[in-house]
């Protein structure tokens, strides 16, 4: 009972042909190749933009204390 016979899958399959047609399902199958195709040139465009070494990120000098930069800010001033 919990497996199906040759029988149910003709039936089965009878069934979606008589609801569908060959027409839909070709269409329906032409559509899903489309997708898996255009799925797998757009993992070969990331594996290329991976490919590409990033630009190096600027990083900021962090070793002059507000302190100091405001006491060399204040030498610098002309009144």
């Amino acid at each position: 009972m919990g497996s199906l016979s040759i029988w149910h899958w003709i039936v089965v399959i009878a069934v979606v042909l008589l609801l569908f047609g060959r027409g839909k399902i070709s269409d329906l199958m032409g559509d899903v190749a489309q997708g898996i195709k255009a799925f797998k040139k757009g993992m070969q465009d990331d594996d290329k933009t991976a490919d590409k070494p990033a630009e190096p990120v600027k990083t900021l000098d962090h070793s002059a204390t507000p302190s100091t930069a405001a006491r060399s800010d204040v030498g610098s001033k002309v009144v």
